[in-house]
Parts: structure tokens; C-alpha cells; sequence
């Protein structure tokens, strides 16, 4: 972990993007009265071309970046005490859309920090659940979520950074902000950060305002809006030395100390679901502003939607009980198929879970996919139509280039993308959807009807085989026989387990009839029986070659 901190320090330095410091103790106390501003200003540097929605600003904005093609991009990660869940993978499969869009229709080199929050009270209550370590539970979840990352072909970040390989620098970060004089610690060895001395500047992505009346406390903090930077440690409780007494960080610190050791207090993009703006990034705005004594810190800040689970207004969540780990879907579906439903909506929309909307996503893979076969048989020869129109085509191809590489520089619009690339798709297949026939010589016809014969016959005997069909004698269940329906029960379980065993080759038929699809060589499964059939210009004539083996 330490080397990787060490790489992510060394690119940001090779693009001029050095950590700096925290500004030390302060001789002058920061003035935070009502009268400053919370306007979002817009930064230096040079335009991507990408128009994104800032939650800071609450519209859209230019993205303009500090140094040319290069992005520095927090992600907040997880809270490793359990599985990853659809929820989870929604918001980073988004992001890592957006993150690729940036790069490749974009070029922009992205350089990306995810904090990993191994020590919290959900790991720990979790760990004295399973009779473990926090660190030990921590480790094999980080570790779960990293696989299931790669699973739905998420791209990692340039680095992970851990909560508790940063402790001193975190510890440092407290004392600093405290130094600034917006934060307090407690006799009973807490620290807070104290929200009503940072005044009108607190609410930068909500509308909340230190002003409002709080709500009853029956901590040591102050005011109840005021959250914790260092929790003092609990008996029998994971701590680490501090100058409070023995503890632990706070939520909200952790990210704001290990986004400033990499990026400084210059910092592009920061990412999370929308769940996170408030209080999580809100509270981060506020340390870093104080830590850095700067007028801005994170330029941008894009939330994902919640993903809801059809027919609830409820996100999907592990407190509700209502969420899917990403191993039982990747059991069902693709990742691919996840990806197809991620971009169908844009980024910052609720989304709605379910099989209809998943099968949504599958046919639109379907329909890519049979368009390529059959634009590449028309290619090598394969296929018969009326000559294409390609000037035509290409002409579509680059509206298409174009509406696409706008749709991507308005807010990462994936869902308008994907639209005018499935009506380029459609156009295609009008111009291929004259196909005939295999392209055949002479009186080679007569020929290839019989191979045709003979391949239908010997797959009907291995699909056959491969559904543990019985023969027709043994299906005849003799009359007043005591044991029939025992043993037709035995019968049909004996039978799943075969199939079962054998579904690699109920998949390799399936694949022969989809390939010969695409030569204009059709074949029709009829319970027992399979036929094939051949499209003739001006009709179809149907082979009744018949498959019984």
C-alpha cells in the first residue's frame, strides 16, 4: 500500500499536481462570517470540452481541469464489512463509463485515488460478530470487492489508499484544523469539528445552514450538527495513539486526509453516489477548506443515482434487506448485460432493478450482435442481398460519430449515445434484411441440401443426448403399476442431473443453429423433430428433413 500512495504521489508530481502542504498553524484565524460566499467559482485551467453536472453549482458547467488532459479524480470506496450489492456496482460501473469516455473519446489521462475504509463501527461490530479482527474481516471484504470489480470489468484506480495506513497523516490533518480554529476536542478525548464557526461556508451541496436550530445532544459535542474528526476508543475497542488519547478517525476526515496527501488542495473531480453529498462530501468541503485556508476544494462533484428495486421508492441497500450481491446476479446475468443497463440511463437518474429491465439490456445486446455477423458475412461474400448503399452508409456512420461524441460531452449522456447507435444499427439491417441464401455454384444446390440433411441429423442426436431424452418405449408407463409414479419421479431428477451435466452441449447446438442463421440456413426445433429450412428469393421452401435419430 505504501508503494502504491508512493506512485499515485509520484504521477500527480509528474503532472505538476504536488501535494503541498496543510498550511501549518496559522497566525491569523480564518474570518468565516455570514458575509463570505458559497457561490461556485469557476476554476483555471483548460476546457475538456465536456459539459458535466456539478452538484457544487447545481448545473451544468464546463469542465475545465488544471492542467491539459490530465484529471485528478477522487472516488470514495467502501466500507469493507460485507459483499458488494447492485447498488454498490451501479455507482462504480457508471463511473467507470464516465472515466473511459474521458479517456478515450476525450484524452484525458485520469488519474484516480479510492480510499478503502477498513476501521468503522460497522466492521467492528460485524468482526465481534464472527469472533475476528477488525483487520482481518476489513482484509477479506477489500479484497471480495476488488474481485467483484474486476467481475463487472470495472478498471481499478491508480490507487487504493487504506484508512489505517494513514493514521499519522490523518492524526496531522485534526491537528491542523484545530490549529485554524475550527475544530474542538473533548474531555472525554473527542474531536469536532465545530460547523457554527464556519458559517455561511457550511452548505456548499445542501441547503442545510448552521443557523437552524439543532437538534437535542446527549454527546459532548457542542451543537448538534457538529461531527466527530477522532472518536475516542470504546473498551476492548481497535485504537491507535493520539495527542486526545487512545481512538480512532471519524468518517469524514478519512477521505479528506487521503485525498489532500495525494492531490493537495488542488483536486478536479470528486465522485460518489447521491446518498454521499450529504453530510459525507459536504463535511469533506469543509475540512479541506480548512486544512488548505483555500476559497475552493474539489472543483467538481458528480453523484450516481440510487438503484431502487422495481415497484419501491427505496434504494437498494444491506439496512433495508432488499439488495442482490454482484456474485448471485453475475450468476444470472453478464456483465456485459449490467454494463448495457448502466448506460441506457444517464449517471445522475434514480434507476429502476429488475428481470424486465435486464432483459431490456440483453436485447439490445442481441441486436448488435446479430447486426455484426451479419455485416461481416456480407463482407466475405457469405450473404446474398441487394447491393448496399455504402455512401449512404457512410454517411449515417459519421452522424452517428458525431451525435455520439456529443451526446458523451453533454453530461456523459450515455442513453442518447446508445439510441443513436442502435438507429444506425436499424438502418443496417433495412439495407441487409434482402438476404437470401448461401452463395452457391451450378447444381452444387443438390449437394449441399443433402450435407445440410446430414449435419441436421447428427445435431438432433446430440441435442437429443444432451436433454436426456428417453427412447419412446420407455416413456410408456405400464398400466397399474404401483411404482410408476416413483419412478417417474426418479426418473425426471435423474434426468436434471444429466442435463445439467450435459448443457455445454445443448449450448453448442444452439450456437450451430444462431451460426447457420446466419447463412440463410434456418433450423426449427419441434419436440422430437427438427427441420431446416433455406430463405429463397421471392419465398422460403422448407426441407421437411426430418431429425429423428
Amino acid at each position: 500500500m505504501t508503494m502504491l500512495r508512493g506512485a499515485a504521489a509520484a504521477v500527480a508530481r509528474r503532472c505538476g499536481l504536488g501535494a503541498g502542504s496543510g498550511g501549518g498553524k496559522v497566525a491569523a484565524r480564518r474570518c468565516c462570517s455570514a458575509a463570505r460566499r458559497r457561490e461556485w467559482v469557476p476554476p483555471v485551467g483548460r476546457d475538456s470540452g465536456i459539459m458535466a453536472y456539478n452538484s457544487r453549482s447545481r448545473t451544468k458547467e464546463p469542465l475545465v481541469l488544471a492542467k491539459d488532459r490530465v484529471a485528478t479524480w477522487y472516488s470514495c470506496g467502501p466500507t469493507v464489512y460485507d459483499h458488494a450489492h447492485l447498488g454498490h456496482a451501479c455507482s462504480y460501473v457508471r463511473f467507470d463509463i464516465i472515466r473511459r469516455i474521458m479517456t478515450k473519446f476525450f484524452g484525458i489521462e485520469v488519474i484516480m485515488v479510492m480510499g478503502i475504509t477498513d476501521i468503522d463501527d460497522k466492521i467492528i461490530k460485524r468482526a465481534n460478530e464472527m469472533n475476528m479482527s477488525p483487520v482481518a474481516l476489513a482484509r477479506i471484504y477489500e479484497e471480495d470487492f476488488k474481485q467483484d470489480m474486476a467481475a463487472l470489468k470495472v478498471l481499478p484506480p491508480t490507487a487504493y489508499m487504506r484508512v489505517t495506513e494513514n493514521i499519522p497523516q490523518i492524526i496531522s490533518f485534526i491537528e491542523t484544523v484545530i490549529a485554524n480554529g475550527q475544530a474542538y476536542a473533548t474531555s472525554q478525548g473527542n474531536v469536532y469539528f465545530d460547523v457554527k464557526s464556519w458559517g455561511k461556508r457550511y452548505g456548499v451541496l445542501t441547503t442545510i445552514s448552521p443557523d437552524t436550530p439543532d437538534e437535542a445532544v446527549n454527546t459532548d459535542k457542542r451543537y448538534g450538527k457538529d461531527f466527530a474528526l477522532w472518536k475516542a476508543a470504546k473498551p476492548q475497542e481497535l485504537s491507535w495513539t493520539s495527542p486526545w488519547g487512545k481512538g480512532r478517525p471519524g468518517w469524514h476526515i478519512e477521505c479528506s486526509t487521503i485525498s489532500s496527501a495525494v492531490f493537495g488542495k488542488q483536486l478536479d473531480i470528486h465522485t460518489g453516489g447521491i446518498d454521499l453529498a450529504f453530510p459525507h462530501h459536504e463535511n469533506e468541503i469543509a475540512q479541506c477548506e480548512v486544512y488548505h485556508q483555500c476559497e475552493q476544494w474539489g472543483n467538481y462533484f458528480l453523484h450516481s443515482g440510487h438503484l431502487h428495486v422495481k415497484g419501491s421508492q427505496e434504494k437498494m441497500s444491506k439496512s433495508l434487506k432488499n439488495y442482490v450481491t454482484v456474485k448471485d446476479f453475475l450468476k444470472k446475468f453478464s456483465s456485459d448485460q449490467f454494463r448495457m443497463y448502466c448506460l441506457r440511463s444517464r449517471y445522475s437518474s434514480a434507476v429502476e432493478f429488475s428481470d424486465e429491465s435486464m432483459d431490456d439490456a440483453k436485447n439490445l445486446l442481441q441486436a448488435i450482435s446479430s447486426f455484426i455477423k451479419d455485416a461481416n458475412a456480407y463482407i466475405k461474400g457469405q450473404l446474398i442481398c441487394d447491393p448496399v448503399r455504402e455512401d449512404i452508409l457512410w454517411e449515417r456512420l459519421a452522424s452517428t460519430k458525431v451525435t455520439v461524441k456529443a451526446s458523451f460531452a453533454d453530461d456523459f449522456d450515455t442513453s442518447r449515445a446508445v439510441a443513436a447507435i442502435m438507429d444506425l444499427i436499424h438502418h443496417g439491417n433495412r439495407q441487409l434484411k434482402a438476404v437470401t441464401k448461401v452463395a452457391v455454384k451450378g447444381d452444387s444446390s443438390a449437394v449441399l441440401s443433402n450435407v445440410i440433411d446430414e449435419l441436421v441429423q447428427f445435431r438432433t442426436k446430440v441435442r437429443h443426448y444432451a436433454l436426456a431424452l428417453p427412447e419412446a418405449a420407455e416413456t410408456v408407463l405400464v398400466e397399474g403399476d404401483a411404482g410408476a409414479k416413483g419412478s417417474k419421479r426418479e426418473e425426471n431428477e435423474k434426468r436434471q442431473q444429466l442435463m445439467g451435466e450435459r448443457r455445454p452441449l445443448l449450448e453448442a447446438c444452439d450456437s450451430l443453429r444462431e451460426n447457420l442463421a446466419a447463412f440463410g440456413i434456418h433450423i426449427k426445433d419441434r419436440a422430437a423433430v427438427s427441420t431446416w429450412e433455406m430463405a429463397e428469393r421471392g419465398g422460403q421452401a422448407e426441407q421437411q428433413a426430418q431429425g429423428k435419430s
